[in-house]
């Protein structure tokens, strides 16, 4: 994600330290940096509160991975060859 690359570095500010300000564990911070936990609301207006952003900008964050991960996903491909639309486009 880019937590770690675009906010933490760039500003000096550790893992633990984001997640004493935000008030979670150093864990919940080290796997939304690890891509290994999704954006949740809550978290998001932690997010914007400590590094001074918006909720929205970091649910957009989430939403975009989301869906470029759907988007190159084999499982679904092969769920989308099944669907058929129920209405005209």
């Amino acid at each position: 994600m880019m937590l770690k690359e675009e906010f933490l570095a760039p500003l000096g500010i550790s893992q633990g330290r984001l997640a004493k300000a935000m008030g979670v564990s150093r864990k919940t911070v080290n796997e939304l940096c690890g891509n290994r936990r999704g954006v949740t609301a809550e978290t998001a207006f932690l997010l914007s509160k400590v590094l001074g952003t918006t909720p929205e900008f970091w649910l957009n964050l989430q939403v975009i991975n989301d869906l470029w991960l759907a988007k190159h996903s084999e499982r679904l491909a092969a769920k989308l060859k099944h669907a058929h639309p129920l209405v005209a486009a």
